[in-house]
C-alpha cells in the first residue's frame, strides 16, 4: 500500500457565500478524522491553520489526551491523535510527509462538489500499489477548499454522493467515506 496522508486544511477555505476565509479549528473535526486515519492506516494527519492562537488549541487538545488525563481516560484516542501534526501551511505538511515517507507526496483535492476528476477506482489503485508515491488527501473545512487549492493539486478526486440531490456532509464524515473507499476491505 502506498502511503496515505491526510492534510486537514483550515485556509484557504470558502465561507457559505463563496469567499476566501480561515477557519477556526474544531477538536472534534481533529479526534474523529485522526481516529479514521489511525482505522486506515494513514501514516500521518495533518492540521493545518496560518494562525498562531489556533495552532496552540490544537496543541492544547492533543496534550490533554497524550499526555494529560486523557491519556490515561483512553489510549485508543491517544494512538490516533500520535498520528496528527499540527503545521502553519500546506508546505509545512508536504515537507513532513516528504520526510516520513522518503518521497513527496502526490496531493489530491477533495471536495463535495468536484466532478471530472479521478474515480475512487483509479485512485484506490494507486493507493494499493506499494510502488506508488505517497498520497496526500487534503480536506477543506468550512464550505470546502479554495479554487487555489484545486489547481494545486496533482489529482481532483469525484466527490462523495449520496442518492438524492444534498450534499453536505461534514468533514469528518467526508473523510471517513473517502478514507474507506481508498483503503478499507
Amino acid at each position: 500500500m502506498a502511503d496515505l496522508f491526510v492534510a486537514l486544511i483550515h485556509h484557504p477555505v470558502l465561507n457559505r457565500n463563496g469567499r476566501i476565509v480561515t477557519s477556526a479549528i474544531t477538536s472534534l473535526d481533529v479526534h474523529d478524522i485522526a481516529r479514521s486515519a489511525r482505522t486506515y492506516g494513514v501514516r500521518a494527519m495533518y492540521v493545518v491553520h496560518p494562525v498562531a492562537e489556533q495552532r496552540a488549541f490544537a496543541l492544547r487538545v492533543l496534550d490533554h489526551w497524550r499526555l494529560g488525563y486523557g491519556r490515561l481516560y483512553d489510549s485508543r484516542r491517544r494512538e490516533a491523535l500520535d498520528l496528527v501534526e499540527v503545521v502553519e501551511d500546506l508546505e509545512a505538511a508536504l515537507k513532513a510527509a516528504e520526510v516520513l515517507a522518503k518521497a513527496f507526496p502526490l496531493l489530491v483535492y477533495t471536495s463535495a462538489s468536484a466532478s471530472g476528476g479521478a474515480s475512487y477506482r483509479e485512485l484506490r489503485s494507486k493507493v494499493e500499489n506499494t510502488e506508488a508515491p505517497p498520497i496526500m488527501l487534503m480536506f477543506g473545512t468550512g464550505f470546502g477548499l479554495a479554487p487555489a487549492m484545486r489547481e494545486r493539486a496533482d489529482v481532483v478526486l469525484d466527490a462523495v454522493c449520496g442518492p438524492a440531490d444534498y450534499n453536505h456532509l461534514s468533514v469528518r464524515a467526508a473523510a471517513s467515506v473517502i478514507l474507506d473507499r481508498l483503503a478499507g476491505r
